[in-house]
């Protein structure tokens, strides 16, 4: 194994990344900075086949190549709201609607709601595609609940409005190390690091 390429253009998604997958000794590489255009309908109707779905594709592109693909996909599941906005979290509300409005429209949508009936999760399934036409997938949680009201600048999407009880504070407001320990992400990323040192 030459490079990792992770399937996605989020600059912040890359350095959350890149500090965990360290180490490995290969070089990691966004989809932009392997060369790599594609636009992939992620179709699928759980977390798990959308990160193979994007896994697959791009794996595709990258025959003869000694390059293992990875992509997520992640998302934020309220109880209350049916597990809203679920694996349409980038897209809730439309595409081009900034977190700040998705953010605001939970926040409205829970309005009166107790405590006890706000919790969440964020939810993070990761596939590796590999040189071999094998793929494999892991998944991660991290519980929580929705806030009151948007906390903290160290973070992105949902994470100002996503508390955890451990910290009494929002994901934004965590200190960037303590929030890769926690995180959905940063769970997957290390038991797909894990995997990947094994092979």
């Amino acid at each position: 194994m030459e490079k990792i390429i992770f399937a996605t253009g989020n600059q912040g998604k890359m350095q959350e990344i890149r500090e965990i997958l360290s180490g490995l000794g290969v070089e990691i590489l966004s989809m932009a900075e392997a060369g790599i255009e594609m636009d992939i309908v992620e179709d699928g109707t759980t977390f798990e086949e959308n990160a193979l779905i994007k896994a697959s594709a791009i794996a595709g592109c990258m025959k003869g190549k000694d390059a293992v693909v990875l992509a997520d996909d992640s998302g934020l599941e309220v109880d209350y709201l049916g597990k809203e906005p679920g694996i349409y979290s980038a897209r809730y509300l439309g595409e081009d609607t900034s977190y700040e409005v998705k953010n605001q429209n939970i926040i409205n949508r829970l309005q009166g709601v107790p405590k006890e009936q706000r919790t969440a999760r964020f939810v993070c399934a990761i596939a590796a595609a590999f040189p071999d036409g094998g793929t494999c997938v892991v998944r991660e949680t991290i519980e929580g609940y929705i806030g009151w009201e948007p906390a903290g600048e160290n973070g992105f999407g949902y994470d100002p409005i996503f508390y955890v009880d451990e910290y009494n504070c929002s994901t934004a407001q965590l200190p960037m190390e303590v929030k890769n320990q926690l995180s959905h992400r940063g769970k997957a990323l290390r038991a797909i690091k894990e995997m990947l040192a094994g092979r």
